[in-house]
């Protein structure tokens, strides 16, 4: 794939290399953009953009994969506490820009500057715009405490990133959305590497073929839930989050 790739729009797709056959890394592919039909045929393959503001746009297949299963969720019970007190204030969608730009100023141990690019920014919020790419924020005294943003195809659920200005605030509204999403029949949620802080949530290592495999059954749905998941009035228990 080439840097002068064309825009894709959201029917349209591509078909990525194998997974198998990339680097031991887990790098699929490099070039393309970041347009709709790109992102989204990444995702339906189980691939994913991640690269720095000087390196090529480059795609990965991790081997193994991060995932958490909403069945398996574990709240820790100083956090389950902080639930329960009802500390921040939750809500879906209402500050998707925001929330990936704070993301890409959180700091990151061992890592200079942001993996989220301007590029990458854009692009999320094109998704965002067409309903697939959605924000969780956790408000306090109405401010954003903090949030996280993914994109969210068929019952499953690709996680990006988070930020938290405030304590616990990124880890309230991930816990209370892997719930809803539960309750939903989701029956995925990718966190794609390994990080020592989703694993005390529960999130586990598979093998790729393992990952590729729930993941085909979790976009057999019929149904992807597009659009603003604050407002849209059929999408049922949002108010429980």
């Amino acid at each position: 794939m080439s840097d002068d790739f064309p825009y894709l729009t959201e029917q349209e797709r591509i078909s990525f290399p194998n997974p198998g056959v990339g680097t031991p890394e887990g790098i699929v592919a490099s070039g393309a953009n970041l347009s709709p039909g790109v992102l989204l045929s990444a995702y339906e393959q189980g691939i994913f953009p991640w690269f720095s503001e000087d390196d090529p746009l480059l795609w990965w297949s991790p081997d193994p994969r991060f995932v958490l299963f909403p069945s398996e969720l574990h709240v820790p019970r100083r956090l389950a506490r902080r639930l329960r007190a009802g500390e921040y204030q939750l809500s879906f969608d209402t500050s998707f820009a925001e929330v990936i730009q704070r993301c890409s100023e959180v700091p990151r141990p061992g890592q200079e500057g942001t993996w989220i690019t301007t590029e990458m920014v854009d692009g999320y919020i094109k998704l965002h715009e067409l309903g697939y790419a959605h924000s969780v924020e956790a408000w306090r005294s109405g401010e954003l405490a903090g949030g996280l943003y993914g994109v969210s195809l068929g019952r499953a659920f690709f996680g990006e990133s988070m930020f938290a200005a405030q304590a616990d605030a990124s880890k309230v509204a991930f816990v209370s959305v892997v719930r809803y999403l539960a309750a939903l029949g989701f029956e995925l949620v990718d966190c794609q590497v390994y990080t020592g802080h989703l694993d005390r949530f529960g999130a586990r290592e598979i093998s790729r073929v393992e990952f590729l495999s729930v993941l085909a059954k979790a976009l057999s749905s019929d149904v992807t839930l597009r659009g603003n998941w604050g407002q849209e009035d059929w999408l049922p228990l949002r108010s429980s989050i």
